[in-house]
């Protein structure tokens, strides 16, 4: 299972058992890493992975765990 965790002023980390692809289903190959950090602040010149560029750009955005609405239901077909 994994276990994602949003960072204060930072990356997004994923650890665990996971798979990123790309929007046509290619998977990155990951060389092994059991964790990794995803870009939030949309500075980083290795998207979509944190290469620490949200320090340099003073990327802010704390988060704190909520529980959100249920989803819409979906139209009948």
């Amino acid at each position: 299972m994994a276990k994602i965790t949003i960072n204060n002023n930072g990356s997004i980390k994923v650890e665990g058992e996971f798979t990123i692809c790309d929007p046509a289903g290619n998977t990155f190959d990951l060389s092994g890493r059991t964790a990794i950090g995803l870009c939030r602040c949309g500075h980083s010149e290795n998207k979509p992975f944190c290469d620490g560029a949200h320090r340099k750009a003073g990327f802010q955005s704390e988060v704190v765990a909520r529980t959100l609405p249920p989803p819409a239901p979906k139209p009948a077909q």
